[in-house]
Parts: structure tokens; C-alpha cells; sequence
């Protein structure tokens, strides 16, 4: 009995039996009797008649999902040059079958499948719907993260427009999907990731993250003796200049800065309320004159006052001396 076609076929349709046909080439064009028979010989959801692959490669009927897992199947593992992993072409071929089935949404992954799966879609510079999915959902694009969480970046959109989209995506696809989809973003699981492409947060620098908490506590301890001890700053600088043993580079640092008017101005006059009004240039000067040397010295987990050590160019005051 002759298979005659579907009228008219439907752009999703069309788009499956392209993608067969790419397949199928790939494969070394086997005849349909071939493939009928390597389904047969294997382990495959059904078998499949010479005629019934006919008509699913030439688009002349709409066939089962488990014919088309079987065509799939048998042509990506005869693909050579290169080759390809017959579980990620049924995956790609079943979102095409779905959208004929379902429509637009059909292409989508459930919310699920996009959980247990790795990466936004396929290779081919197409845009899948995960892949915009996963740009969308990725709030990289619409803030500046902490610099210690991610790369330098200028947003790609407002906080207000990426609200939105967040919205519409969930009208549109559900609230599970989207979440999910931000979740994978989240650990890391990025859409841009495989290519390097600047979407998403990079582990810290530990030591890096770890100084810069030092620095900061020390800050707040250096404010704290300059509210209480006459004249801190002019002995911590007198006690530098006597220091022998420090860094030459460190030195000719702290020299060279002296240079600048304005800025010697901002450190000379500051006081523990201005602290936060003068530049970063000046706070990092004041710090040098008072710090000889800061850092972690306990494991990661410790209360900050065991974690961090900090040696004072004048010591701290003994309790006798402050009272």
C-alpha cells in the first residue's frame, strides 16, 4: 500500500526531516534497507520496516517517537567523521518531534530535563529555546557582581527590563523551568560557558578574597586606635622611615605617593569620621604608614580575630597605658 504525504507539512515537521537528512548524510547515506536491518540486529525501542524509514527520512508520514529513537539511533552510530554521541542526537531529535506534537512549546526541555542536562543546546550556531532561556534568566546581564565573584562587565540590560523578562518567562514556560534555569546558571552551568564567553560567576581567588577581608578588619581596627591614640599616624610614619627592614619596593611606593599634594592632604588631615569621604589612594597610604604587615594566619572558618594577624608599627598600648 502506497504512503502518501502529510498536506500540508508543518514548518516543525519540515525542520525533523532536514535534520534526518543532515543525519542521514553524515551517515554515509545507507540505504533504507540497511538501516531497517542494523534496527533490527540491535537493541532498539522498534523495529522498523525498509518503507517505514522511507517515510519518516523523505517526511511522508509524521512517524512514533520510538521509530524515530530507532532511525536515530542506528545512523549516529555509523557517523565516522566526525562522530556523533547517538544519546545527545536522540535528545536534539526529540525536541524537533515534540514541537510537531506540541507546538512552540514543545521544543523546550521540561523543567526537569533541563535540570539533569549539561549545557543550553546544540552546537550548530543555532539558537535553541534553552539557549535563550538561559541569557535571559542569567541576572550577570543586568548587575555588577562583586568583582571577586566575576569577571569585569558592563550590563546588558536594566534591573527593571531583566524583571520583566523574568516574568514573561514565567507566563510563558512555568515557574519550575525558570528557576531551575537560574539555578543551573547559578552553579555555573552558564549559557557561554563552554566558549569562555563572559556569562556567568569563576571560583575566587582565595588568597586574593582572603586579603582583601584582611585589609578591610584592619581598617576597621586602624580606625579604632586613631579615635583613641594622640597622634598615631605622625608616629606610625616616623617609625616607618626608621624601619631598616622594610621592602625596598614597598618603600619607594610609600615615597613616591608623598609626591602628590593633594593626596598627602587627604591622609594628613584625615580623622576615623572623614575615613570614608577621602579617596582609596589615601586610605591605602594611611594604612601603609600604620601597618608593618597583615594576613591569614588560621584556617578558613575561624572567628576573625583568630584568623587574621596584623603587626602594628606602633604597638598597641598595653592595658596600663590606657588607663
Amino acid at each position: 500500500m502506497a504512503i502518501t504525504p502529510t498536506t500540508p507539512p508543518n514548518p516543525a515537521h519540515q525542520d525533523m526531516v532536514l535534520a534526518l537528512e543532515e543525519l542521514h548524510r553524515a551517515a554515509g547515506r545507507p540505504s533504507m534497507r540497511r538501516i531497517s536491518s542494523l534496527i533490527e540486529e540491535g537493541e532498539h525501542p522498534a523495529v522498523v520496516s525498509h518503507e517505514g524509514v522511507r517515510a519518516a527520512l523523505k517526511g511522508l508520514t509524521i512517524p512514533r517517537w520510538e521509530t524515530v529513537q530507532s532511525i536515530v539511533e542506528v545512523l549516529a552510530i555509523a557517523c565516522v567523521g566526525p562522530p556523533r554521541d547517538p544519546v545527545a542526537e536522540v535528545a536534539r531529535f526529540l525536541k524537533l518531534w515534540r514541537a510537531i506534537r506540541e507546538g512552540e512549546s514543545g521544543g523546550y526541555q521540561s523543567a526537569r530535563e533541563l535540570g539533569l542536562s549539561r549545557g543550553w543546546g546544540t552546537d550548530d550556531g543555532r539558537w535553541t529555546p534553552e539557549a535563550v532561556l538561559g541569557m535571559m534568566i542569567n541576572p550577570f546581564n543586568a548587575i555588577e557582581i562583586h568583582p571577586s565573584l566575576t569577571v569585569p562587565h558592563e550590563p546588558m540590560m536594566t534591573e527593571d527590563e531583566w524583571v520583566r523578562l523574568g516574568l514573561r518567562l514565567v507566563e510563558e514556560n512555568g515557574v519550575e523551568l525558570a528557576l531551575r534555569a537560574l539555578l543551573k546558571t547559578l552553579k555555573g552551568d552558564y549559557f557561554g560557558a563552554e566558549e569562555g564567553a563572559p556569562y556567568g560567576y569563576h571560583y575566587p581567588d582565595q588568597e586574593a578574597v582572603d586579603m582583601h577581608t584582611a585589609y578591610r578588619r584592619g581598617c576597621d581596627l586602624m580606625l579604632l586606635r586613631l579615635a583613641v591614640e594622640p597622634n598615631l599616624l605622625q608616629r606610625s610614619i616616623a617609625a616607618m622611615r626608621a624601619d631598616e627592614t622594610m621592602d625596598r619596593e614597598d618603600r619607594i611606593a610609600m615615597l613616591e605617593a608623598e609626591l602628590d599634594a593633594s593626596l598627602m592632604r587627604e591622609v594628613m588631615t584625615v580623622t576615623p569620621e572623614t575615613w570614608h569621604e577621602i579617596s582609596e589612594e589615601a586610605q591605602l597610604q594611611v594604612f601603609g604608614y600604620l601597618v608593618k604587615s597583615f594576613g591569614p594566619v588560621g584556617r578558613v572558618g575561624l572567628p576573625p580575630e583568630e584568623r587574621y594577624r596584623y603587626e602594628w608599627r606602633v604597638p598597641e598600648p598595653t592595658v596600663s597605658e590606657t588607663t
